[in-house]
């Protein structure tokens, strides 16, 4: 009995000092998290996202971003390196192109060429016969990390974010617990010079540009907030905030073209993984907990519509997460298409 003593306090010393000292790759920064707000008034519960129809059924696993082009079909990069387009149903489908990474963020040039944020090759595009070529895959020096999502503006300037310089698409969730804002927002021109517009960001996700092409807003989702960078008038070159504690980890962002951003949040925020915020040594001892017990996002529905001033005018959720993570939402022609991280399929709902 006594020798199983000893055992036991051994093996009970060697865990304790594995959860206090055993390195990982974070260096958590201590921060203070706005209290969530309550999920009613604008951000009331309702069940708007349960009537969402799945199409493309079992074409991909990983569907994360959704591109529509002028003859109404869709888009989608797989978590398998293809992108893959079908009708507007999910029928005929067929792989585009193969990126040999993952893409994510999808969006069309003026002149019908594809573009693909590609979390490991870097900034693609990808012609109508399938031909994939490297725009970019580093700015200031600095190798992209993560490139998240795209959006092109009216004369082809490409904006698109690199989540996290540090961290990868397989660690995500580091980044979020370290924050240590490795995130930029990037602008590369027609002549293929890149530009850094914005660094330090928490997470660098979902890019939109305004429907007269005065901003571009960059999704935080590290800070659960939506930054707007000014790209014409008197505030050009400077950013502010444009909307701020949202409910929940803010992902992809798109323009209506006429008066909507659409906001697709991957998760619910968690107010009992917040209270670790003030506290890096605990952050750290997350990290080397097994993954199975760390704190996992919930399965809720949650998009939003911003009018161009940040004001919250829809709300769609679905608190049984039929459909989720929603890490993107597109509206072409009174209908919405939603793309997730983890669904084999792509969600539709009539727009609101």
């Amino acid at each position: 009995m006594k020798r199983l003593k000893r055992i036991l306090l051994a093996i009970f010393v060697l865990l304790l000092l594995y959860l206090l000292a055993w390195p990982v790759s974070v260096e958590p920064v201590a921060w203070e998290p706005p209290a969530p707000p309550p999920l009613e008034g604008v951000y009331a519960a309702n069940h708007a996202l349960s009537a969402l129809e799945r199409v493309g059924e079992g074409v991909g696993h990983g569907p994360e971003d959704v591109a529509v082009d002028g003859e109404g079909r869709l888009y989608a990069g797989m978590e398998d390196g293809r992108v893959v387009r079908m009708a507007a149903d999910g029928t005929g489908a067929e792989t585009l192109a193969h990126t040999g990474g993952r893409p994510l963020g999808l969006d069309f040039a003026p002149d019908g060429t594809l573009i693909v944020a590609d979390a490991i090759k870097g900034l693609l595009s990808v012609s109508a016969a399938g031909a994939v070529e490297l725009l970019s895959s580093a700015a200031a020096e600095l190798p992209y990390g993560f490139t998240d999502d795209v959006d092109v503006g009216p004369d082809g300037t490409i904006y698109f974010s690199d989540a996290s310089s540090k961290f990868g698409i397989h660690e995500y969730f580091s980044d979020i617990i370290e924050h240590g804002g490795h995130g930029r927002l990037l602008a590369q021109a027609p002549d293929g010079e890149v530009r850094v517009l914005m660094d330090g960001l928490q997470f660098a996700n979902g890019v939109a540009v305004s429907p007269d092409g005065a901003f571009v807003l960059i999704a935080e989702t590290g800070a659960y907030r939506i930054r707007r960078y000014w790209l014409s008038g008197p505030r050009a070159g400077n950013h502010d905030v444009f909307i701020d504690n949202l409910p929940g980890f803010p992902d992809g962002i798109s323009c209506n073209g006429v008066d909507t951003f659409w906001v697709a949040f991957f998760a619910p925020r968690n107010p009992a993984a917040e209270s670790l915020a003030p506290y890096p040594s605990l952050r750290k001892i997350i990290m080397r907990l097994p993954a199975a017990l760390r704190p996992k996002p919930v399965r809720r529905g949650l998009v939003l519509g911003l009018d161009v001033d940040g004001r919250v005018v829809h709300n769609l959720q679905d608190p049984d997460g039929g459909f989720a993570p929603i890490t993107s939402v597109e509206e072409v022609g009174g209908v919405l298409y939603m793309g997730s991280l983890k669904e084999s399929a792509i969600g539709r709902l009539a727009a609101p």
